[in-house]
């Protein structure tokens, strides 16, 4: 039988998680591919640490030329995270021959085209199924199953550990900062979140996303993103009032005017499936032309669901599917550019929630600025001061038709200058 080596940079969560399958679960990997697979070395900073696996003599290891410069590892896996040193490793597997699989989307959706680019050079592939919602198998399925289609649009909770916050803070009527406690106790956030909970985790994914579904290399800093922060626990009363939830959706819409790029916390209709989707779970619905809407749910992060995923990587690679798949998407083509749509122009609907001076003409003054931008008011909720508040204040929520974002931006700067309008405006997209 022929024996294919692997190697493995990085020994953290989801590293223990491979580990485990390659060594405890050897006869799978031999059932599906019929070859030896076996991970021959391990290399982390930290290697004296007590992992929940039994791990060879020999395999374990801080040095990482030992691996770059061994002809007989064919396979190297970047667990690393972050930009550096993981380019670096990435770059120098690919020199010394090793086809790669990641799990880094911080570093495709950074350096994509220059990794993707360096693999053709050296005609070796990158495979990278875990990098985008975990053990879920949306980037196959995208690039292979339904690549038949041309997609019109993507919606997609892609972050499970703001998908977390929002749940508690639904259900428990919680603060943010206690729902994001929570998360850090349970493990779903960082002692520091502040990537997940602004929309940066979710934009460079959605970046990764727009290259799968529709060819375009996109910049993720340039990708409009509102994190969610600004949603108050009682945001979730109003959209319930409203037969709404809140979630954190990272689209794609394609349009003849461009590609449709943003992130940002969104209601969502009641009974929509993304809206039932709770806790740390990720969920993504692609429109394509000939298939129509397709629903993909599951874990989108931990141990053993993303491991699952980087096996399944090894499985493809060992088997020859991800050379093909790799040759005949050409993937972070330099050249490649993405048409991307100005925010200014986005159209969509939107909430509005703002505290006033219950006085009179105040709302004949608010409505007055916000149809000088085409604005129509869809709904309207005005709730009585609280017991917190001032006599003379009000609570105004309101939803509007389909606008334009450039007018809706410059509305709710007019309306925070206003004497009567009570601190800034908390804007939520509204899903079309």
């Amino acid at each position: 039988m022929e024996t294919l080596n692997v190697a493995l940079f990085g020994f953290g969560t989801i590293g223990t998680g491979v580990a485990k399958l390659l060594f405890n679960h050897k006869d799978r990997i031999i059932r599906v591919t019929g070859k030896n697979v076996c991970l021959v070395k391990i290399c982390d900073t930290n290697i004296t640490g007590t992992r929940d696996v039994d791990v060879p003599r020999g395999v374990l290891t801080t040095d990482a030329d030992s691996i770059f410069n061994d002809p007989n590892i064919h396979i190297g896996i970047e667990l690393i995270g972050g930009l550096e040193p993981a380019r670096t490793f990435v770059l120098r597997l690919l020199e010394s021959g090793k086809d790669v699989i990641t799990a880094n989307k911080a570093l495709l959706a950074q350096h994509g085209a220059e990794l993707f680019n360096a693999a053709r050079k050296y005609n070796r592939t990158i495979a990278f199924e875990a990098s985008v919602c975990g053990g879920i198998p949306l980037l196959n399925a995208l690039q292979t199953a339904l690549q038949a289609n041309s997609f019109q649009s993507i919606t997609a909770i892609v972050n499970g550990t703001c998908n977390y916050i929002l749940s508690q803070m639904e259900s428990g009527k919680t603060a943010y900062k206690d729902a994001v406690a929570q998360a850090q106790k349970l493990g779903y956030a960082e002692a520091d979140p502040a990537m997940d909970v602004n929309g940066t985790d979710s934009a460079q994914k959605l970046a990764i996303l727009a290259q799968i579904a529709f060819g375009a290399s996109a910049d993720w800093q340039l990708i409009p993103r509102t994190g969610i922060e600004a949603v108050d626990a009682i945001d979730f009363r109003y959209a319930k009032e409203l037969g709404y939830r809140i979630k954190l959706l990272a689209a794609a819409v394609r349009s003849t005017e461009g590609l449709e790029l943003h992130v940002s916390p969104t209601l969502v209709k009641a009974d929509n499936p993304l809206a039932k989707v709770r806790d740390a779970f990720n969920a993504v619905r692609a429109v394509g032309d000939a298939v129509g809407p397709v629903f993909f749910q599951g874990l989108g992060a931990g141990q053993m669901p993303t491991a699952s995923a980087v096996v399944g990587d090894i499985i493809d690679t060992v088997l020859g599917r991800t050379a093909i798949t790799f040759r005949t998407l050409n993937l972070w083509k330099t050249e490649q550019a993405a048409v991307l749509k100005s925010p200014n122009e986005f159209f969509g609907k939107s909430y509005l929630r703002f505290k006033v001076e219950d006085q009179p003409g105040v709302m004949h003054e608010i409505t007055g600025i916000l149809g000088k931008q085409n604005i129509s008011i869809a709904s309207m909720i005005q709730h009585e001061p609280d017991e917190e508040s001032p006599h003379d204040d009000a609570v105004l929520i309101l939803t509007t038709h389909e606008c334009r974002e450039g007018g809706l931006l410059t509305a709710i700067e007019t309306l925070e200058s206003l004497p009567a309008v009570l601190g800034k405006v908390v804007r939520l997209r509204v899903q079309r």
